[in-house]
Order: C-alpha cells, then structure tokens, then sequence
C-alpha cells in the first residue's frame, strides 16, 4: 500500500530537488523541468514539510542548500548510486545478443555513421534493440546521471559537467569547425583568420549549443567580435540549407562537411589557429563492462576499419591544417 512518505519520496520529487540543488535557481529549474516555477515551488516545500526542515535558504537573491539541504542532497545521491551500480550489476549478469543499447545522440552531430553502423549491427545481432535518441546537453547529461541511456555521442570537453567522477569517456574521432563562406577572395585559402570571417552575416546553431559555446569563446580568445548572426537553427542539416539560399557564412564540423560537400554549396576553410575538439562516447563507469554494451562499442570499432567515412575526416583535418 502506497503512503503518504512513499509520494514524497517518489523519484520525480528527488529529481525536481536534485535540478533545484545544481541550479539555485527556481526560475531555471523550473524552465529544465519543463514545469511551471509554482509546481516546482509547491513540491520543493511538500518534501521540506516531510523531512520536517528548510532544504534551501536565501541571501539577498542568492538561494543556498541549508544543512539539511546537504545531508537530503548526499542522501538522494547515494540512493541514485545504489540504484544504478544494482542495474548495471543485473545488466552485467545479461546475455551480448539480447536485450536494449540505448545510445543519447548529440542532436548537432553529424549522424550518418552511427545510423549505417546500427543497421549493419541488427543484421548481426537481430535479438538486440538499439534505441538512438537526439538530445541537447542537458538532456544527455540527465538520462546518463539517471541511468536511463547506455551511450552518449557527444562533443568533448564539456564544461557544463562539474563532476566527471561517475563518467568514462571513449573518443571516437578528433573534430574540428570549418569556415563556411562564398566570398571569391578568400576561395583559394587553406587557412582563413577570424578577422576575415566577420564582414558578411552568419547562421549559427543556437547559442546554448556545445558548438555555438566554442565558436564564441574562439572568437573571444583572439579579441575578434562575433559575427553577426541573423538565424540560427538546430541541426546543420537545416544551417546548410539556409546557407545555399542566402548566401551567409557559418561554421560546421569537418565529419558534417565531408559527409555532405556535394549538397554544400560555400567554400570551406580551416580556421587560424583551428577550433579543435573531439568527438566521443561518454557512459557511467563500468557501463562498457555490460556485454552486450562491449559487444557493441568493438562492433562499432570493426565497422569504423572497414569504412572510410571518419578516414577521410581525420585525413582532410590534417590537409587542413598542413
């Protein structure tokens, strides 16, 4: 029989605390809930009523854990730890040619190697469901904290991610932003330097997106304004298409432009010095350990040898930057 205690304590109501103790802010917690600030307020004083003590105080504007906030927020990790070393411990025990990978997608990546490696898994290992979901950051982030995705594909470093201790990561390809353009001058160029990047217009992903953050910390580490941008969009698919009808600027992966330079319609050039970041698997500790999740990452290696997609990628980046 469910009680009164056992609602309290449900796993949305931990959850709505756990987003409340990393953001201190109720606003903003509220907004990554998808819940409005009143509900996420109401529940937040319902679970303070049960442990029978203020979880947070305030300062001015400033919101603070209290003591018993820390000892409520180290309680529910642990309790999140417990769960989850229980689910990878059953997972383990599971059969390499059964069951579900569920894999988080970064939504800006270049997915057509992951897409082509899934279908010739199935082919192999039929009784294997393979899951691949687009997700933003945040998303990816909280269903690998919650155990709820096996992989992530996603760009590395994060810095949104102050704790790394419950995460591995396997890199799977060194990326770096090309300069996409239609400026005749600067067609024959191997390398391009920011200030030539900024007098035309630009369409760019959003500015919370990993590729939009480290566009605009390039431009800042070389003292150059940030182009103007007058659309963004959230998938380079749609980027590219608005960049061959208007004729604008913008900046993409190498992996995104290699799959894709026949429908490109722009020039395309390193920048100087190159924005470089890689592109990786990231899953919790132990998680490559499961069999079939094993089984899947060699896979994925062995198809990477026989295919020349991410070859060519890592080829063009060194003539790129020769």
């Amino acid at each position: 029989m469910k009680t009164k205690q056992d609602s309290i304590f449900s796993s949305k109501t931990l959850s709505y605390f756990l987003q409340l103790a990393e953001t201190m802010n109720y606003t903003q917690a509220a907004q990554l809930l998808g819940i409005t600030q009143p509900a996420l307020t109401q529940q937040i004083k319902k679970l303070e009523r049960t442990v029978g003590a203020p979880l947070f105080y305030s300062v001015g504007k400033k919101l603070h854990l209290s003591d018993a906030g820390r000892t409520m927020l180290a309680a529910t990790h642990n309790i999140y730890d417990v769960l989850n070393r229980a689910t990878d411990e059953i997972q383990q025990a599971s059969n390499a040619n059964t069951g579900v990978i569920r894999v988080g997608l970064l939504a800006s990546v270049e997915d057509s190697a992951f897409t082509g490696f899934i279908s010739d898994y199935y082919l192999d290992n039929p009784e294997v469901q393979v899951v691949l979901l687009n997700m933003t950051r945040h998303e990816i982030w909280e269903h690998l904290k919650n155990n709820q995705i096996d992989l992530a594909i996603m760009y590395l470093p994060d810095d949104t991610i102050k704790n790394w201790k419950p995460y591995e990561s396997r890199r799977i390809v060194e990326e770096q932003l090309l300069f996409l353009h239609h400026s005749e001058k600067l067609a024959k160029r191997k390398r391009v330097h920011f200030n030539d990047t900024i007098e035309n217009p630009w369409v760019t992903y959003p500015e919370s997106y990993f590729l939009s953050h480290i566009l605009k910390e390039a431009y800042k580490n070389q003292m150059v304004d940030y182009p103007q941008c007058v659309a963004q969009f959230t998938t380079p698919y749609q980027i590219t298409q608005f960049l061959n009808r208007t004729g604008v600027n913008t900046a993409l992966p190498n992996s995104f432009y290699q799959a894709h330079q026949e429908q490109i319609h722009a020039y395309a050039v390193a920048f100087d010095p190159a924005i470089s970041f890689e592109l990786a698997f990231v899953y919790r500790k132990g998680k490559d350990e499961i069999p079939r999740v094993a089984q899947f990452l060699e896979g994925f290696d062995r198809y990477l040898e026989t295919k020349d997609y991410l070859s060519r990628v890592a080829e063009n980046r060194v003539k790129l930057n020769e």
